[in-house]
């Protein structure tokens, strides 16, 4: 990738992700390619929202609904991939606890 800023475009692609000897991601598959992780950029953790808008009860009054998800929680990975020699971008990858599935969240290639 060059020094220019580039835009992340925003996915919800389900992929296959191959952990190596570290936690993280080593290779995933995406749309029928094989990436290769070359390097982790940055990693962290969240949590879903607490709160929601709030719903008028029967009385009519409005209250607050707590998110029973709180505690779900996804990892992301920010990645540096790349297929063959000159095929390079830069991908958030995104694993969710409460169903143990990987997702492609984010690319910039």
């Amino acid at each position: 990738m060059s020094g220019e800023e580039t835009q992340m475009r925003l996915y919800d692609d389900p992929v296959e992700v191959r952990r190596g000897e570290t936690e993280g991601p080593d290779q995933f598959l995406w749309r029928g390619r094989l990436w290769k992780v070359r390097a982790v950029l940055a990693h962290w953790v969240e949590t879903a929202p607490w709160w929601q808008p709030a719903q008028e009860s029967a009385g009519g009054t409005a209250e607050p609904v707590v998110n029973a998800d709180l505690l779900v929680e996804r990892e992301l990975w920010r990645v540096e991939a790349g297929r063959g020699i000159s095929s390079t971008g830069v991908f958030d990858l995104s694993f969710d606890w409460s169903d143990g599935h990987w997702q492609l969240v984010g690319c910039a290639d």
